[in-house]
């Protein structure tokens, strides 16, 4: 992730400890969906660095519904956030209206939050429509002196979104993951590589890739990683990315005779 500037870094540390102590107090009365709508925004302007009057909008109209916040940097909406009561615990039904308001407006980004607990979600343009959960934090549990607290916090700082910070978190979590490495694990590929360093473990073993394969799906690997949607796009995946490869070893076919043949030549018969 790209390095947090010092003064982005400071703000986060000096302004996420204030908001913490107003999150606990908001959380204590119990405040609701509007009181915490105008903590959120304030958090926008104080924590992530956007301009209050020009770069945070409101009610953010998606059709005949409204989204509660919206952040535009030079017009362009960003991310919008769907925000919730304090007390009010995220569901799935919540993150259904918030992906709905994304689609509807063609933004790929949005958050889910109720003040304390945060949710960060890329819509995938798909038939069926999906999107993939980026990460989630309590922002009370986080220490906002260490820096891996903070890259959490970068991904929605204006200073972030400048860099593509987010563009390129989504694509590590979306590589390294134990979905991923299963599936290379699995792979044909993957396979040989365990059977040759088993050989160099005991050189005079005689080992087939079907034993490591039944180890593997059967003792190594957890039951989440091997079933599941999730295990499926990452079999595919990977299995796409070996293709591309093998296409790119692959040699061109040489002329026939090895020849070149000369266009201004007249056949023989």
């Amino acid at each position: 992730m790209a390095r947090i500037p010092k003064r982005v870094s400071e703000r986060l540390a000096k302004q996420t400890r204030r908001f913490q102590r107003i999150l606990k107090t908001a959380k204590n009365r119990d405040i609701n969906e509007s009181d915490t709508v105008v903590i959120i925004a304030d958090m926008l302007s104080s924590v992530f660095g956007f301009d209050k009057y020009t770069e945070i909008t409101s009610e953010y109209s998606i059709g005949s519904a409204f989204c509660d916040l919206a952040v535009k940097i030079e017009g362009n909406v960003k991310y919008l956030i769907e925000v919730k009561a304090i007390g009010l615990d995220l569901k799935e039904t919540h993150l259904r209206q918030a992906v709905g308001y994304g689609v509807q407006h063609d933004v790929q980004w949005v958050v889910l939050t109720n003040g304390v607990n945060w949710e960060i979600y890329r819509i995938k343009f798909e038939r069926p429509v999906g999107h993939d959960l980026l990460c989630s934090f309590n922002i009370l549990d986080l220490n906002p002196r260490k820096k891996d607290d903070q890259d959490l916090l970068f991904l929605l700082c204006k200073e972030g979104l400048t860099k593509a910070v987010i563009e390129e978190y989504h694509e590590h979590v979306m590589s390294v993951n134990k979905f991923i490495i299963g599936a290379i694990l699995q792979s044909e590929t993957g396979l040989k590589m365990v059977r040759r360093e088993l050989k160099r473990v005991s050189p005079g073993i005689q080992v087939e890739i079907d034993e490591i394969q039944e180890i593997i799906q059967s003792d190594v690997l957890k039951r989440d990683i091997l079933e599941g949607k999730s295990a499926d796009q990452a079999r595919a995946r990977v299995k796409k990315a070996a293709s591309r490869t093998l296409a790119k070893r692959k040699p061109k076919k040489e002329p026939k005779d090895n020849k070149l043949s000369d266009p201004d030549e007249p056949e023989l018969p």
